[in-house]
């Protein structure tokens, strides 16, 4: 017998990451999770005596409990990957700014250097023109 509630669920997990992989608003690297979520709800709405073959198995008491129990693990999962991946954003984050900083300064001592070397530039056209003005006098 079909379960369709799950089928349903599956159906709208795969069409919806399907979606947002086409669309690049979301990575590879997640959607493959997602996929294999909703191919496993998919399967599972499909032959619903294998989650109770699972179930037996691993010596759980209850479908919902296997359930509960993989649903607790996934979210744990993507919790530690999520916080894995944002400690690398703050570093590449923390890395960028510092570049950015050092590019700054480096940017205004450049400026600094050309608008000394604009002055003194100005200075030696002043002096030679002062010179051929007054070898002319």
């Amino acid at each position: 017998m079909i379960s369709f509630g799950a089928l349903a669920l599956g159906l709208v997990i795969v069409v919806s990451v399907t979606v947002l992989l086409l669309r690049r608003q979301l990575r590879e690297k997640y959607a493959v999770l997602w996929l294999a979520i909703g191919l496993a709800a998919l399967l599972l709405g499909i032959f619903p005596q294998a989650l109770a073959w699972l179930t037996r198995t691993l010596g759980f008491q209850l479908p919902a409990n296997l359930i509960f129990t993989l649903a607790i693990g996934l979210l744990l999962a993507v919790t530690l990957h999520l916080s894995w991946e944002l400690t690398r954003t703050e570093e590449r984050l923390r890395r960028l700014a510092e570049e950015a900083a050092i590019t700054r300064l480096n940017q205004e001592q450049l400026l600094k250097d050309v608008a000394a070397l604009r002055r003194q530039l100005d200075a030696r056209s002043k002096a030679d023109d002062d010179r051929e003005h007054g070898a002319a006098d």
